[in-house]
């Protein structure tokens, strides 16, 4: 298997990696300038607009491919933050920065819960990662959504697992 993204790009022929949730289930990440390139997308109340999901995509990976700066498939993320009804904001791993891209770090801790189900119960996901967060005795800053699989290849698996990764303080 060349890459994750790769991958997505011919659900037909091939498919995304099995996903294992178990290195993700509540689990305390901390990253320091972590590397990755943002793109916006519009969105209508939450949900991104026909075809312009997958486009971005492409346009991101064939930019980090020329860049030769994809990461590993054991480094590879793709996350999701919805700051409004009107967008949101993807960004994925690289291994240093790409030209003519929005190079970005993350930096900080991020206490991470694994969902499975349809995208609808993201509402259920969002505040059952809340109560997890604040068992633990800290707040939530920004959420961002790990979209571990195509939909294909989750209904294929018989899994839709998201993983919610919540900067916690």
């Amino acid at each position: 298997m060349d890459n994750h993204l790769d991958n997505h790009q011919d659900a037909e022929k091939t498919c995304c990696p099995p996903f294992n949730p178990d290195p993700w289930q509540e689990k305390e990440v901390v990253w320091q300038n972590k590397q990755f390139i943002r793109e916006t997308i519009p969105q209508f109340l939450h949900i991104p607009l026909p075809g312009v999901f997958g486009k971005t995509i492409a346009r991101m990976w064939k930019m980090i491919e020329q860049a030769g700066a994809k990461p590993a498939d054991s480094e590879f993320l793709m996350l999701v933050y919805d700051p409004s009804p009107w967008k949101s904001e993807l960004y994925i791993t690289v291994t240093k920065d790409v030209p003519e891209a929005d190079n970005v770090t993350l930096s900080g801790t991020y206490m991470t819960k694994v969902f499975d189900g349809p995208f609808s119960e993201i509402r259920n996901w969002i505040s059952q990662m809340q109560a997890y967060v604040s068992e633990k005795g800290k707040t939530v800053g920004k959420m961002y959504f790990y979209y571990t699989t195509c939909p294909k290849c989750a209904k294929k698996y018989g899994h839709n697992y998201v993983v919610v990764f919540a900067q916690s303080r």
